[in-house]
């Protein structure tokens, strides 16, 4: 009986609508299927059971879709993600409360993506039924999606995601007409293109009958985009067969196949492609009756839902080039329907990059606007498709954010930012960076260090090392090569079929074909047949890649014993590497005819391939394959660095092969020397502080309104590099942050200025003299490690009065481009209104490091090693103390992070904050760190304070951000 009643207990899970009392339905089916009486225990049983993994899955699913649900008839007054939504959910299920938190245990509340969203101007129109109802494309994806191998509950996640954009845009039958503009920020190379694909599905099933995807500013991305679309959303039956005939996955079968034609059958609407695999769109060249749209009663406007679900639909992929849109432009003008009753949907793939107006406001003549060229046509288009709706995709969203919100026809995300999670199996930045998260003092290993087990450091100084350096970033990807042949001989789940390796030292198309010759030298002259390239392979494997994999492989990745098992496929990767007429492929924008070279193209045969280029490979454009990585472009923009960070993404069955070559001594601004891997450290901090923002102040206040609007979200971007822009477009409008307070939640006060000649350490050391004479106890603290294990630390502790803590940090010089009053603000607001009198101070104190003498101080203090930003381009610290602020979190009364242990809840109040400190060596540039007390006092010039605070949490449970106007009547925004 019990393969009965989890049956049934998957197929009620698997109902899209709204939780109901399912009991009654099981129920039902068990006694249809021949089974006896079932209780609520023996299905709660089943639920949490590990054993029931079908069943499992289908609540995780189902519990997810629910927990997130914007608005519907069920949801009452929960919000999205909450207990009370949790809660409301186990009742309508009929299930006891005595159960509820097991369930949560077992199926704990996913987060799910940020949202950032002004008020709408509609009431909810997305909801589930409808959703039910017209599906005929979402569900195809999904199962795209499932035959791909995507998990359950990764799909179930892009559902989520996808639901939370499509319920921002306007009801396509909606009467009057509205323009939503948002912005969706993903991760490099994350799987953007899958969200909107899914988004699109969502919205042809939803009724928008235009659709049209704007790509990069290079044909490459556009054709990929549009085989992307083709293959797993317009399907073959929208397809003429001719154009995929030397398509290896057409004729595999694998492009989608609808379950009925739409072409022939009016359960849903066919797609009429306006642009090819390999045709951008060229005006009118199907036909002005392409454009025409079908009627069912020509007495009602093509929105009526009469008209509108019997339509089809029009799908245009279009590279971002003004003399493309502008024929774009021209032919949407001709449309014989009526303009404002087509729903349109522009997707703006890369929206940070040409979509942006970039003309300098200073320049804009009296009531007239001058713009860039694709940003006009792109302007055009909306004034023109009065019911279209706009969704930017980025994974670099600075220069979207910046743009002019009071220019009704720009692009600016008034209406909603949704900043998507972090995919499951992804290597993004942090990667490879290890963000201060070792113990100070231990040494670095592939086990414990990203940048040991994936970082390798390019210094050259002289034409001999650098052909050194190229050799051994070549080795890495031949030795690599092997590796995934050894593993997909062995049958290793993962994707083997290309194999690439990435070159990017200029975006000079003169300088490419030079970089090519010498990278195809250093291959002629490497050896791998012989003896002495054979002993240098066998060398790194010792060194590097076993050791690598032996602790970073997936535990069903299989790896060879020895370098002997791997020798017979090294002579198989050089044959596949060296194939045709060069190992190399130079992508750049220069005409084929330039080079004799095999073709790019990864869709008809496998590519293991050295690909040297600039801007083509730096900018949407997905490297299949990528593996190895030589990079030493600079550049002064952090989102365009960001973007090419090609070595981010997907590597399933070889993560740990993955090799990143970088640039430590790059010739930089004003003749400096620019370490291109730190410089991504900072660049991918600053995301993640962006990112964390958006977490923190999405949802609503106490009065029901948003915390912040996307108008508000420009004054919270901190830039962490001076000398590296956030974009281009760095255009700030009238407002700057005021007020910032999250109770129960640590901010980590990284932001100093600069060394100098230390004297600022020296005040900020004076100014905390009255915390250290506080500290007159110690005692053991926890906190969860990466690993998710609980720990100990040991730290020294005391309380103080919370108007000594204002009044010492108050004395701390920051850096030039940040500002700590809205922090000061905040603390101070809450000792006003009583919900702050003191402060735990905590010194935690390193195992493997002895303590130092500091100046005058009498006691000897914990000096630990935190890297300083280089004085003459960079500020402030990359970190302070990250794990150790579970204990402080816990002391100030966050209800989600109550780990640190026995001596944290001794330690709690309703009105106590708490703070952690650190000392950290901070000598002159060019001298040693102070490693032991032996060496003598250090200075205190040379010791740098660093600081981490969480506010009790009562002091603002629900977070809080305030703005002000730079300057009245100047389209300012409002407080939140």
């Amino acid at each position: 009986m019990i393969d009965v009643v989890i049956d049934a207990l998957v197929r009620e899970f698997k109902t899209d609508l709204a939780p109901a009392r399912f009991l009654g339905a099981v129920a039902g089916r068990v006694l249809d299927a021949g089974g006896g009486p079932v209780t609520m225990e023996a299905l709660i049983d089943i639920i949490v059971d590990d054993r029931a993994s079908a069943v499992r899955s289908a609540v995780r699913s189902s519990l997810t879709r629910w927990d997130a649900e914007g608005a519907a008839e069920w949801t009452a007054a929960t919000a999205p993600q909450t207990d009370g939504r949790r809660t409301l959910i186990y009742t309508l299920l009929g299930i006891p409360e005595v159960a509820f938190e097991a369930l949560t245990a077992a199926f704990p509340i996913a987060v799910g993506p940020t949202v950032i969203a002004a008020p709408q101007p509609w009431e909810p129109w997305y909801v589930p039924e409808r959703r039910v109802a017209q599906n005929f494309y979402w569900s195809a994806y999904r199962r795209v999606l499932a035959v791909k191998g995507w998990e359950p509950e990764v799909i179930t996640g892009l559902d989520v995601a996808t639901t939370a954009v499509v319920q921002r845009l306007a009801d396509p039958t909606r009467d009057e007409p509205y323009q939503s503009k948002g912005l969706v920020v993903g991760h490099v190379q994350s799987g953007k293109t899958a969200n909107f694909t899914g988004v699109i599905a969502k919205a042809i099933d939803a009724g928008y009958r235009l659709v049209i995807v704007l790509t990069g500013t290079i044909e490459l991305l556009r054709s990929q985009t549009q085989r992307r679309l083709d293959m797993e959303l317009i399907g073959m039956q929208n397809i003429d067969d001719a154009e995929y005939e030397n398509d290896e996955d057409w004729h595999a079968g694998r492009f989608l196949d609808h379950v009925l034609d739409p072409n022939h059958s009016n359960e849903a609407p066919a797609i009429r492609r306006l642009t090819g695999r390999v045709d951008d769109y060229q005006a009118l060249a199907k036909g002005i009756g392409t454009l025409h749209y079908e009627f069912a009663d020509h007495s009602r406007p093509l929105f009526d839902p009469v008209n509108l679900y019997s339509s089809n639909v029009r799908v245009a992929v279009v590279k971002k080039n003004a003399a493309v849109l502008r024929k774009l432009v021209a032919d949407v003008g001709r449309i014989p329907t009526p303009l404002e009753q087509i729903p349109t949907l522009i997707i703006d793939d890369e929206a940070d990059q040409a979509s942006v107006n970039t003309q300098n406001p200073k320049n804009f003549a009296a009531g007239r606007i001058e713009r860039t060229a694709i940003n006009e046509q792109i302007s055009r288009l909306l004034d023109t498709l009065k019911r279209s709706q706009y969704i930017g995709y980025t994974a670099t969203p600075f220069a979207n954010v910046f743009v002019d919100p009071d220019d009704s026809v720009n692009i600016f995300p008034n209406d909603f930012i949704v900043s998507l999670d972090r995919p499951e199996k992804y290597m993004g930045g942090a990667d490879f960076h290890d963000a201060d998260q070792l113990d100070d003092g231990v040494e670095k290993t592939p086990a414990n260090s990203n940048e040991k087990a994936f970082v390798r450091d390019l210094r050259a100084q002289s034409d001999e090392d650098r052909t050194a350096e190229m050799r051994r970033a070549l080795d890495s990807f031949v030795l690599a090569g092997a590796i995934k042949l050894y593993r997909q001989s062995r049958g290793v789940p993962g994707d083997f079929h290309h194999h690439t390796m990435l070159v990017h030292e200029s975006v000079k198309q003169a300088e490419h074909k030079a970089l090519a010759d010498d990278f195809e030298m250093v291959w002629k002259r490497a050896g791998y047949s012989q003896p002495h390239g054979l002993a240098r392979l066998e060398n790194l494997w010792d060194d590097d890649f076993r050791r690598v994999s032996a602790v970073r492989a997936d535990p069903s990745t299989a790896s060879p014993a020895s370098f002997g098992e791997l020798e017979v496929f090294i002579g198989a990767a050089c044959d596949r590497i060296g194939s045709g007429v060069s190992p190399v492929i130079v992508v750049n924008g220069a005409a084929d005819k330039d080079y004799i070279q095999e073709p790019l193209d990864f869709q008809e045969h496998p590519v293991w391939k050295i690909l040297v280029g600039g801007t083509k490979l730096s900018r949407g454009f997905t490297v299949e394959g990528l593996t190895t990585t030589y990079y030493t472009r600079r550049t002064a923009q952090a989102d365009t660095l960001m973007q090419m960070g090609r070595w981010f993404g997907f590597r399933p069955g070889y993560r740990d092969l993955v090799r990143l070559f970088i640039g430590r001594e790059v010739p930089g601004p004003g003749g400096r020397i620019v370490d291109m891997y730190e410089a991504f450290e900072a660049v991918v901090a600053d995301e993640e502080e962006f990112r964390d923002e958006l977490r923190r102040f999405k949802g609503v206040n106490e009065a029901g309104e948003p915390m912040i609007t996307p108008r508000d979200v420009p004054p919270m971007v901190f830039q962490r590099l001076p000398w590296l822009r956030p974009t281009a477009t760095n255009k700030m409008y009238n407002a700057e942050l005021s007020y910032r307070s999250v109770g129960g939640q640590s901010f980590s006060f990284t932001m100093q200025a600069p060394r100098g000649d230390g004297s600022y350490n020296a005040t900020h050391f004076a100014a905390v003299r009255p915390l250290l004479d506080a500290l007159d106890e110690s005692g053991e603290f926890s906190f969860i490690d990466k690993d998710s294990t609980s720990r100990m630390f040991h730290a020294r502790y005391g309380i103080v009065d919370a108007e000594v803590v204002l009044e010492t940090i108050t004395r701390f010089v920051w850096d030039a481009n940040w500002d700590f009053e809205p922090h000061r603000r905040a603390f101070e607001s809450a000792m006003k209104r009583g919900a702050l009198e003191d402060m735990a101070i905590l010194l935690p104190i390193p195992k493997t490091k002895k303590p130092a003498t500091i100046g005058d101080y009498p006691t000897e203090l914990p000096l630990v090693n935190r890297k300083r930003e280089e004085a003459d381009y960079r500020t402030g610290f990359t970190g302070t103390a990250v794990r150790e602020r579970d204990a402080i979190e816990h002391i100030a009364g966050n209800p989600s992070k109550l780990v640190g242990g026995r001596l944290a809840d001794a330690l709690r109040s309703p009105t106590r904050g708490a703070m952690i400190l650190l000392f950290a060596s901070d000598p002159p540039k060019g001298s040693r760190h102070f490693k032991s007390h032996r060496r003598g006092r250090a200075d205190p010039r040379d010791v740098a304070t660093l600081f981490s605070y969480a506010l009790p949490y009562l002091a603002d449970p629900s977070p809080k951000v305030g703005f002000t106007v730079r300057k009245e009547g100047a389209g300012a925004i409002v407080d939140a």
